[in-house]
């Protein structure tokens, strides 16, 4: 009994070890053995009690395609669980272009392959583009133009209820081996259900932007067991 007791005991020890979210902090963006920012400008600031990272890429909105920025969390290994996170694109009609990116190849050596959901705030409540809010991307073979084309209306979605474009919003991404869900605020439901399209891995974490300036805040990790 007693050998049950303690075998028992750590078991759960364990678990909930494996299930302890994990917060990287932002305000430490600048620390390379903490963060890897490539192709970004980043900056912090203590807004209400909490770190907010500013980010935008570097030459900005580029005629005739994407600009991708990256801030991948270092000695973080990931490949299954749950990523939430805060939100803040830029007031409309300005577009913003802000998400998560995860199994980046190679824990971020290959910063070319990665799955990403991303939002499109703009797009919240801007008549006849709101089915366009929240997207699902897995570069370099299923960029958001080749999956709208061969795929219309599966890896991108509405967000409903419609946050505020301007102002911040919750994401809480979960991640199987086989899907990825994402739930808004307080949605009773995901605004986003899709099959992965990249075969599952253990890669690194990071923030993600495309051509336009945006800002997060609370990142936190939390690995499945």
């Amino acid at each position: 009994m007693v050998k049950l007791f303690l075998s028992l005991f750590i078991l759960s020890t364990l678990s909930f070890a494996n299930d302890t979210p994990i917060a990287p902090d932002l305000s430490k963006i600048g620390e390379t053995n903490l963060w890897k920012v490539l192709n970004g400008h980043a900056r912090v600031a203590n807004e209400d009690g909490r770190a907010v990272l500013y980010f935008d890429p570097i030459g900005g909105d580029k005629p005739g395609g994407s600009n991708i920025a990256l801030a991948l969390v270092q000695g973080v290994t990931f490949e299954t669980g749950v990523i939430e996170v805060d939100f803040k694109g830029n007031s409309p009609p300005t577009a913003s272009f802000l998400g998560i990116a995860f199994n980046v190849a190679n824990n971020g050596a290959d910063e070319n392959h990665f799955e990403a959901i991303y939002f499109r705030p703009f797009n919240f409540k801007r008549e006849g583009f709101t089915d366009h809010a929240v997207q699902y991307v897995a570069h370099p073979d299923h960029p958001w133009k080749e999956l709208r084309e061969n795929k219309p209306g599966v890896y991108e979605a509405k967000v409903a209820p419609a946050p505020d474009p301007s102002g911040w919003f919750h994401a809480r991404i979960e991640i199987t081996r086989e899907r990825v869900s994402v739930t808004v605020n307080d949605g009773a439901k995901p605004c986003l259900t899709v099959d992965r399209l990249s075969a599952p891995g253990s890669g690194t974490v990071g923030l993600w932007i495309d051509s336009k300036p945006g800002a997060f805040s609370n990142l936190k990790i939390t690995p499945a067991e």
